[in-house]
């Protein structure tokens, strides 16, 4: 089966925007793919540098994934940092990597347009997302359009080092879904814990629905129509209802005579009858910390496998080790 990873970086709590973007897409591939799964706690590191919330993120991805269904006996699911051949292939690979490239990275570019500090792992960010690609000989790498330049970074790095040494690695593809691009936060901007505008996820249902109404809306008066199809209630709605539900909300909007705070509880209602049960699944994950990590830990063993199978040719093609 042709290989599809996808990894997510533990810099915070999960939210709806990385539920509806990544998680559900990503368990989908599970289906036609041999499907990988991984924590980026290295990652997280150009951001986020206290070890014990790292750990806790790190620990609530993994439960966030199996609350989701994720089945580790039929899938891969590991911590990055469990992985070392992945770093000894970053190192080779940066190696195989003009500057200019990097200097176009969108990661590095943004840092600087914002003027913030750019520490080397932003800089070099898109090569070690490649190391994490290319050690497992991916074919696909489901991303958003925001990251798609690092997959074509990564393939670019693939096809510069097979020219030097032979075909070894794997040039991957990106796999985008138009349907999940963006989104939206309570501020109508992409949902990011970067614009502390997030759901969280497994929030509890009173904190749920707290974080639902603070969702911004226009001033149109309960009476008048409004513009379903613009507002983030709705592009939210319609990911959590049927295809029945939301086209009755829509057209009910539309028309006019329902307000936004009947919207609002509609989505909350519907996200609730969607999350209660991972819900409960992922705090009794995070209530069993020794079973969590057991489940890591097995994952880490097969990855350490898989990747040390493409490193071994990876060295006597470089001329590294005996």
């Amino acid at each position: 089966m042709p290989i599809a990873l996808t990894g997510i970086k533990p810099s915070g709590q999960p939210h709806l925007g990385n539920l509806l973007g990544m998680f559900r897409p990503a368990l989908e591939l599970a289906r036609q793919y041999d499907a990988l799964y991984f924590i980026a706690d290295y990652h997280a590191l150009t951001t986020l540098h206290d070890g014990k919330a790292l750990r806790a993120y790190s620990d609530e991805v993994a439960a966030t994934w199996l609350a989701l269904g994720l089945d580790p006996e039929r899938t891969l699911l590991y911590r990055q940092s469990d992985v070392p051949q992945v770093m000894e292939l970053s190192w080779i690979l940066s190696c195989f990597t003009a500057k200019g490239v990097l200097d176009r990275a969108h990661a590095y570019k943004d840092a600087v347009a914002q003027e913030r500090e750019v520490s080397a792992g932003t800089y070099t960010y898109p090569v070690l997302m490649s190391a994490d690609i290319l050690a497992f000989d991916a074919n696909f790498v489901p991303v958003g359009k925001d990251q798609k330049q690092h997959v074509e970074i990564c393939r670019d790095i693939a096809l510069r080092f097979n020219h030097t040494y032979g075909d070894i690695l794997v040039p991957p593809e990106p796999l985008i879904r138009e349907e999940v691009q963006t989104i939206p936060g309570l501020d109508g901007r992409k949902m990011s814990k970067s614009y502390n505008n997030t759901i969280p996820l497994f929030a509890p249902t009173a904190a749920l629905r707290k974080r639902v109404m603070q969702i911004q809306t226009d001033s149109t008066p309960v009476e008048a129509p409004k513009d379903a199809d613009a507002s983030p209630v709705f592009q939210l709605f319609r990911h959590f209802a049927s295809a029945e539900e939301a086209a009755d909300l829509r057209a009910r909007l539309m028309a006019g005579g329902t307000g936004w705070a009947v919207a609002k509880d509609a989505l909350f209602q519907a996200i609730e009858r969607s999350l209660a049960e991972p819900r409960r699944i992922f705090t009794t994950w995070m209530e069993d910390r020794d079973r969590l990590h057991r489940v890591l830990a097995a994952g880490g063993e097969r990855a350490r496998a898989r990747a040390e199978r493409r490193m071994r040719p990876v060295r006597r093609a470089v001329g590294a080790g005996a």
